[in-house]
């Protein structure tokens, strides 16, 4: 059997009451039932200050800079803020620096009526920055809190699995083939 692909599911919040609680808890239920994948989930919430207006620990953000580079593939389950991603998800993606490249990343959004839609195509813009590769496949939950029970539980389960597994398989695909290539010849000799 292949060795399993290490996904780094992040969250895209560090709202306090935030809704991606719920969609973090689903994503890594439905992934960790999937023997292809490795699952790390990643609360970003350490890299930002506490109440007390403190810097993060140097060793909080080590810590997560390893645990992302270890990543072979992403998933962020990001909403959508004023048409846009969050800032602690931008300052993630602005403070750790070569983790993104030759990798892929996968979407899962949420939101009001755009499900969070508007928010995977700037990231989309990002992660190409980034030298990384987003996959078509999203799974995307319009009026977020409506799509799901009170004990977290999507209330279409068959929809939101068989867009997930389609999101998953590309994302395999990727992550697989862009390992393989990583392996063979270093990505920071040709960016």
């Amino acid at each position: 059997m292949a060795k399993p692909i290490r996904i780094a599911l992040i969250y895209g919040s560090t709202r306090e009451g935030r809704f991606c609680d719920t969609i973090i808890r689903w994503a890594a239920r439905e992934i960790d039932g999937h023997e292809a994948f490795e699952l790390d989930v990643i609360d970003p919430s350490p890299l930002f200050p506490n109440p007390a207006n403190e810097p993060p620990s140097d060793s909080a953000a080590n810590d997560l800079q390893q645990r992302l580079d270890r990543a072979d593939a992403f998933v962020v389950a990001t909403p959508e803020y004023n048409h846009s991603f969050s800032a602690p998800l931008k300052h993630l993606l602005d403070s750790i620096y070569g983790v993104w490249q030759a990798k892929p990343v996968a979407f899962i959004s949420y939101g009001g009526m755009s499900g969070g839609l508007r928010a995977v195509e700037q990231l989309r813009l990002v992660f190409a920055e980034l030298h990384a590769a987003t996959i078509r496949q999203v799974v995307s939950f319009p009026n977020a809190p409506e799509q799901f029970d009170e004990q977290g539980y999507p209330r279409d389960p068959e929809r939101t699995s068989r867009n997930l597994t389609k999101l998953l398989a590309q994302l395999w695909w990727w992550a697989n083939a862009l390992r393989q290539a990583r392996q063979e010849e270093a990505y920071a000799g040709v960016s």
